[in-house]
């Protein structure tokens, strides 16, 4: 069962997050092996407002921490004020298995516009 957390994102700002992926112990869990990928959408099923956020998994694996990040362009884009739904998902690069391991959703927080 993946991990639950709610972030919030400003519309037309950069935005970046470390979420730390964990064991059963709480230790983080040894990403050695594995890419990242994450996406977030107005709804689970729409198919209109669906994003692909850039992953990096962290200089030392081990810690198990995964940053999220979006681009002013790609923030912009998001409607506002909304909430979004998002997903992590890890792939073991060996064997192609993909596990689920952060859930939530993002509130996004309008700028203003001229």
């Amino acid at each position: 069962m993946a991990a639950i957390a709610n972030l919030s994102i400003d519309q037309g700002a950069s935005f970046s997050s470390a979420v730390t992926v964990k064991n059963a112990d709480g230790t983080g869990f040894n990403l050695t092996g594995y890419s990242a990928a994450a996406k977030l959408a107005l709804g689970y099923n729409s198919t209109r407002t669906r994003t692909a956020m850039t992953t990096s998994i962290a200089g030392d694996p081990t810690t198990g921490v995964v940053t999220l990040s979006l681009t002013p362009t790609q923030t912009s884009a998001l409607d506002a004020p909304a909430r979004y739904v998002f997903d992590v998902e890890i792939t073991q690069t060996s064997s192609g298995d993909v596990t689920r391991v952060i859930e939530g959703i993002i509130s996004i927080r309008p700028q203003v516009t001229i």
